[in-house]
């Protein structure tokens, strides 16, 4: 069993998931007398997302670098960032570390593609919907990604910030995600919709959508249990 590093705080409440979906996962798997070896450097999102706002790659990468050294200065011998946001550096992260880091982006795109979608939505932070990171490894397989217009990806990055990042949940807000949600599956025919951001399952939380999903977070845990536990 490998021993799991975890960059959190990005932001704290999809921390919470990562740490309990895994735990009970590795559990369910292994046995109940078992829980694993995990460490957890906990950052902040805020600081994440004025790097990317300010376009300071290169603050962004120095500053993840160092919570990574020190997960592995903690023993860690496989990382994962528990955010979509500040995968934006992911590829200079990983060359950086000397541990291996697994991509949460690239575990939602093997399920895409294991679907055989051809045309997904991506709801998440502006920088996650605006910039290319997210959706290369997509169009790389020929998988188009739709965002949703300029107002509705202002209104969808403000919400998280202001709200999902403090862990508030709103009847309103679900009820105004979930109409962009369905105006993109009329409007622009998505198959699946993505949960680019580790704290939209908390908005959607036992609320049926209207569309296949691919959750980000869970799609990640899926393949952090399988590779720390082989």
């Amino acid at each position: 069993m490998k021993k799991l590093g975890l960059i959190g705080g990005i932001g704290p409440e999809s921390t919470i998931l990562y740490y309990q979906k895994i735990v009970y996962g590795l559990q369910s798997k292994i046995g109940n007398k078992f829980f694993p070896n995990i460490v957890i450097e906990s950052l902040n999102v805020f600081d994440v997302l004025n790097f990317c706002e300010n376009k300071d790659h290169d603050g962004l990468i120095k500053y993840l670098m160092v919570g990574i050294n020190n997960l592995i200065a903690a023993g860690a011998q496989v990382i994962a960032l528990t955010g979509n946001t500040p995968h934006i550096v992911f590829e200079q992260l990983k060359l950086a570390s000397t541990v291996p880091l697994i991509s949460i982006i690239e575990s939602t795109c093997a399920k895409a593609q294991s679907e055989n979608y051809f045309k997904i939505g991506l709801l998440g932070t502006k920088f996650t919907m605006q910039e290319d990171f997210f959706k290369k490894p997509f169009l790389d397989k020929d998988i188009q990604v739709i965002i949703p217009s300029e107002s509705e990806l202002l209104h969808i990055d403000k919400k998280i910030a202001n709200e999902l990042e403090h862990g508030l949940v709103f009847e309103n807000t679900q009820f105004e995600f979930l109409n962009i949600i369905k105006r993109m599956q009329d409007e622009n025919g998505i198959q699946a919709i993505v949960l680019g951001c580790t704290e939209l399952p908390l908005l959607f939380h036992n609320i049926n959508l209207p569309i296949p999903v691919l959750d980000t977070l869970d799609l990640h845990i899926q393949s952090l249990i399988k590779i720390v536990s082989e």
